[in-house]
């Protein structure tokens, strides 16, 4: 179903008939009918909501309490809105704990059915440099395979991944084909590798030209950079990345539990 700004809100009750206490503010009824509209009748991504004028005459409501009930849409990630443009439908995003677990990017997105690819973008052996060799606790003469990848999910590119593990761990990881293979299932199926910690920092980012072109968005877009260090069970060092990660088409969950004393 797609709306246009010349079409009625098909199938949105009055807020008086959806059953709100009259003591319920008018843009909390417009915004409930709004939600249950996109949420429960399967409006598509992008479909452009009528206009404020239009929904004014819908509703029987003033431009405030329309614009109002838009503004609190906004800010849910309900809705989008394009000055001159109007408002429409944002595509639902994923929650994914890719930041806060170690199964890892695919394993993760696998369990919610989701089909996972990757573009390899460089695999090879390396010399680590010395921001790598300060996490990873080696010296310089201590080689490890480096893999640059794009993940897709459902065709579309969500995140660039700059991975590195110490050399001697994984003997010929180098030359493994891993385009159709989950880096992390390798890892544990062959070479019995376990993670039993990880430290990430994130931050906000504007992505340079060659990550934007990758990710095929404009360049100085916002992503997320996540630095990851992960221990083995032994709580040795072994594995670390940068990520650039699309929010727009997703969110990222994080659990947090208290320490208890």
């Amino acid at each position: 179903m797609t709306m246009t700004a010349s079409q009625p809100v098909s199938g949105a009750a009055s807020p008086e008939a959806a059953g709100h206490p009259a003591r319920t503010p008018l843009w909390f009824r417009v915004k409930s009918s709004l939600t249950a509209l996109i949420l429960d009748h399967g409006l598509e991504p992008n479909a452009r909501l009528p206009s404020e004028a239009e929904l004014c005459q819908q509703f029987q409501v003033s431009r405030t309490v329309v614009r109002e009930a838009l503004s609190q849409l906004v800010n849910e990630g309900v809705i989008y809105r394009l000055q001159g443009k109007g408002a429409f439908v944002r595509a639902r995003r994923d929650d994914q704990d890719f930041v806060s677990t170690a199964v890892g990017f695919s394993g993760e997105l696998s369990d919610k059915n989701r089909i996972v690819s990757r573009r390899i973008l460089r695999q090879a052996m390396d010399q680590p440099g010395p921001r790598v060799r300060r996490y990873l606790k080696i010296d310089e003469s201590e080689p490890v395979v480096s893999i640059d990848r794009v993940m897709m999910v459902d065709g579309h590119p969500r995140a660039i991944v700059r991975w590195k593990m110490v050399a001697s761990l994984v003997p010929g990881l180098e030359s493994l084909g891993l385009e159709t293979r989950s880096l992390y299932d390798t890892l544990s199926r062959q070479y019995g590798i376990h993670f039993a910690r990880a430290d990430r920092w994130i931050e906000s980012v504007a992505l340079a030209d060659e990550d934007a072109r990758l990710l095929g968005v404009e360049a100085g877009r916002p992503a997320l950079r996540v630095e990851s260090v992960a221990n083995d069970e032994r709580d040795v060092p072994i594995e670390y990345y940068v990520a650039l990660y699309l929010t727009d088409r997703s969110r990222l969950h994080v659990s947090v539990r208290s320490a208890r004393i």
